[in-house]
C-alpha cells in the first residue's frame, strides 16, 4: 500500500514536471504543433548577458543572466496559418499562456512586422536572483519593453493564434 502510493505521487510528479518542459502552438493554425525544451536547441539561439526586470511602475523586480532564447517568430514561422489571405493576417493576435493562466498578448504585425519581433524571446534556460521562485522551465519575454516584466510569461504552456471577430 505504501508503495503503490510513492509510486503514484512520483507518476504524478513526473507528469507534472513534463508539463514544465514544453508548449504547444494552436489556434487557427493547419495543424497543432508541440516545442520541447530539447527542440528549441535546434533553432538559431539568442543569448544574453543579462537585464532587468522592471515593474509597470518602473520599480526593479528582479534580474536574469545568462539568458538564453529562441525569436518567437522563429518558432510561429514553423505553423501554417489559416488564413483565406495574407492582408487578413493583420486581424490576427497571439496570446501566450502562463501555467497560472497569466496571458500576454501580441498582434502578428507586432511580431512580424515591427523591430519588436526581434526583440521576443521564447526562454530556453536563464538564471534569476529573484527570491521568487520561476514556474517553469519555458519563458517568453520581450527584451525591448522598458516595462520588462510586463510581458514575461513564466511557465509557458500554449501560444494561441486568433482572429479579431469582426
Amino acid at each position: 500500500m505504501k508503495y503503490s502510493i510513492l509510486i503514484l505521487l512520483f507518476l504524478s510528479l513526473t507528469v507534472k514536471a513534463q508539463e514544465h518542459l514544453q508548449f504547444t502552438i494552436a489556434g487557427k493554425v493547419t495543424q497543432p504543433f508541440n516545442v520541447t525544451l530539447a527542440s528549441l536547441k535546434s533553432y538559431k539561439s539568442v543569448h544574453l548577458d543579462s537585464m532587468v526586470i522592471y515593474s509597470h511602475l518602473q520599480q526593479r523586480k528582479g534580474s536574469l543572466k545568462n539568458i538564453n532564447g529562441v525569436l518567437l517568430k522563429d518558432l510561429l514561422s514553423k505553423v501554417k496559418i489559416i488564413s483565406e489571405s495574407p492582408k487578413k493576417l493583420s486581424e490576427y493576435y497571439i496570446v501566450c499562456t502562463a501555467m497560472d493562466n497569466y496571458k500576454v498578448v501580441y498582434s502578428w504585425n507586432e511580431i512580424f512586422n515591427s523591430e519588436t519581433g526581434n526583440h521576443i524571446l521564447v526562454l530556453s534556460s536563464f538564471e534569476t536572483n529573484s527570491a521568487k521562485t520561476e514556474k517553469g522551465d519555458i519563458a517568453l519575454i520581450t527584451t525591448s519593453d522598458i516595462a520588462t516584466g510586463r510581458r514575461f510569461v513564466k511557465g509557458l504552456i500554449k501560444i494561441d493564434i486568433l482572429q479579431v471577430n469582426e
